[in-house]
């Protein structure tokens, strides 16, 4: 499972890079005209102010514990991801659309559309580095699974966002240059505000797509479901454990939470019972680092008749 300082070289890496990308893109859009060029825009800008809001999220998250908050700020992660994901439905997807059939309605030449070509080239290289820092780091967590399950699966919120908004970058960016592309061609700009519709209609699907995703860890979800099986198997392979009942995980940001209902195999001497449990929760932490809290509910077991 990738950590803290995998997600936010990930997150530096697309700030970097969406900041040198909307400053490009606001230019082309200003000389060409384009509907299409400023989508674009408007879009790389919302993404800057994203991934400044997931830096801010897990910079909370990292706060410790209090009296009010025992189990510490690791959700905070999640409302941050959440309100990302509602503004690049709102500010990127929505404005896109308005603008699109505001284009359509009152169709303009492009001017300059090379300006618009070269920038989108720039963009699509630039997205394509941030895409790929962003791989190198959900290739360290989803193992062997594809992508979709891992969007599906992964308890990573600020890592789920970053990938939607890379994936819809690098769409959004094939479609405006397609549309740019069609518009010169035919010399008809109902095409670039098709393709302005378009950008928006992408934004909006990734959008809700990411927020369904982060609403079910805002709730409360249990660990990634490789980690999930990981630590059964651990458990269940332990000498002092007879068996075990039940196991329930709770991820908390970075941390997760443990409770284990298991039938000890020591059952004659409550003291040499106790010890047992203790060995079996620091051995539990020291596989599994990102486990903060553990509860034991121990269950006697009947000996075997001999």
């Amino acid at each position: 499972m990738a950590g803290n300082g995998d997600s936010v070289r990930a997150i530096f890496f697309a700030l970097g890079a969406n900041f040198a990308i909307a400053a490009a893109k606001g230019v082309a859009a200003y000389v060409t005209g384009s509907g299409a060029m400023l989508a674009e825009t408007v879009h790389s800008l919302a993404d800057c102010g994203n991934q400044l809001l997931l830096l801010l999220g897990l910079r909370q998250a990292a706060r410790p514990a209090t009296t009010e908050h025992p189990l510490g700020y690791g959700r905070a992660i999640y409302f941050w991801s959440f309100l990302v994901a509602v503004m690049l439905f709102s500010v990127g997807g929505m404005f896109s659309v308005y603008e699109g059939v505001h284009k359509f309605m009152h169709p303009e030449p492009l001017q300059q559309w090379w300006w618009a070509v070269g920038v989108l080239v720039f963009a699509i290289v630039a997205e394509g580095i941030s895409m790929r820092a962003c791989l190198h780091e959900v290739d360290k967590a989803r193992g062997s699974r594809n992508l979709w399950e891992w969007f599906r699966e992964s308890r990573q919120a600020e890592l789920v966002v970053i990938f939607g908004e890379d994936l819809a970058a690098l769409l959004g960016l094939t479609f405006a240059l397609i549309a740019v592309g069609m518009t010169v061609l035919t010399g008809n700009p109902v095409f670039d505000a098709l393709g302005t519709i378009a950008i928006g209609v992408l934004l909006i699907v990734v959008a809700v797509l990411v927020a369904i995703e982060v609403k079910a860890m805002l709730i409360g979800q249990s660990v990634d479901p490789l980690l999930q099986a990981e630590i059964s198997g651990f458990l269940k392979a332990r000498p002092e454990i007879a068996e075990v009942l039940n196991l329930i995980t709770l991820q908390q940001g970075e941390q997760v939470m443990v409770s284990v209902h298991a039938r000890m195999r020591e059952i004659d001497d409550g003291a040499a019972m106790l010890r047992d449990i203790e060995r079996v929760e620091r051995a539990l932490k020291q596989q599994f680092p990102v486990v903060r809290w553990s509860f034991f509910e121990p269950e006697g077991m009947e000996p075997d008749p001999a």
